[in-house]
C-alpha cells in the first residue's frame, strides 16, 4: 500500500460517489423537511462499503443474486430520485413523525454506498490491495461527513435559483446513470 494506491482509489470511488453531484439532492431533502443525520449516514455508508470490500460477492451470493442484478436495482432507485428532482412528485416517502430520516435510505444507499459504488468497490478487488482500498473508503468517508454536516452552509452560499437549477440539472444526470447502469448490466 502506498499513498500514490490510495489516492488513486480514493478518486476512483470519489467519482463513482460523487458526493459532490449529490448535493443538489441532499440539499432538496433538507428543503422537504428530511433529517440528514451526518454520523448516521456516513456510518452506514462506511459499513456498507467495508461489508462489500470484504464480503461483497458472499453477501449478494446469500440472496442468489449477482452483481448486474443489485447493478439495476440500484439503477431502478437513482432513475426514481431523478424524477423527483424534475418533477417534484415523491416516490420516497418518510415519516418524520415517528423519528424517521432519510440518513440510512436513501443518503447513505443507494446515493452515498449504491449499487455503483459497491459494485466499483468489488471490482477494485482485481486491481488494488485491500488496504489500499480500506484507505481510499476512509478518505471518501471523511469528506461525505463534512458535506453532510455543512449541507446548509452549502446551500445558504449558493442561494435558491442555483438549487432549483443544479436540481433538475443532476435529476436528469441521475436518470441518464440509470439507464447506463440497466443498459450495461441489461447487456451483460
Amino acid at each position: 500500500m502506498t499513498l500514490m494506491t490510495v489516492l488513486s482509489v480514493s478518486l476512483i470511488l470519489f467519482s463513482v460517489i460523487d458526493i459532490i453531484g449529490s448535493l443538489p439532492v441532499l440539499i432538496s431533502m433538507r428543503n422537504q423537511g428530511v433529517v440528514l443525520n451526518a454520523p448516521t449516514a456516513t456510518a452506514t455508508a462506511g459499513l456498507l462499503m467495508i461489508a462489500f470490500l470484504f464480503f461483497g460477492v458472499a453477501i449478494l451470493g446469500l440472496f442468489h443474486l449477482d452483481v448486474a442484478s443489485f447493478a439495476m436495482a440500484g439503477a431502478l432507485i437513482i432513475f426514481f430520485i431523478g424524477l423527483e428532482m424534475i418533477m417534484g412528485i415523491r416516490f420516497f416517502r418518510h415519516d418524520l413523525n415517528d423519528g424517521g430520516s432519510g440518513s440510512i435510505v436513501p443518503v447513505a444507499f443507494p446515493i452515498l454506498a449504491g449499487a455503483g459504488t459497491l459494485t466499483t468497490i468489488i471490482s477494485l478487488k482485481t486491481e488494488f490491495d485491500t488496504a489500499s482500498i480500506f484507505g481510499g473508503i476512509m478518505l471518501n468517508l471523511l469528506l461525505i461527513y463534512f458535506i453532510l454536516r455543512h449541507v446548509d452552509w452549502i446551500a445558504s452560499k449558493m442561494g435558491n435559483q442555483l438549487i432549483a437549477t443544479l436540481r433538475k440539472i443532476f435529476g436528469i444526470i441521475l436518470i441518464a446513470i440509470a439507464f447506463q447502469m440497466f443498459k450495461d448490466h441489461l447487456l451483460s
